[in-house]
């Protein structure tokens, strides 16, 4: 596996990871004025979930035939 991919991966799944705990226990955040709603962790959770997959996955090379 190549360095970047892993510790894309790595970051990837730490994001995941952190935006899953907020959804479930419903963390408030707050950017200035603006209450960031906690669905919005939900969606956050499925794309760097999706990316962290994604990362490692391409790090282990081309599919076998």
């Amino acid at each position: 596996m190549r360095r970047y991919e892993l510790v894309s991966g790595i970051i990837f799944t730490i994001m995941a990871v952190v935006q899953l705990i907020r959804t479930v226990l419903g963390w408030p955040v707050q950017v200035d004025l603006f209450t960031v709603p906690v669905w919005l962790s939900g969606v956050a959770f499925l794309i760097t979930g999706g990316m962290a997959i994604w990362a490692f996955r391409s790090g282990r090379g081309p599919a076998p035939v």
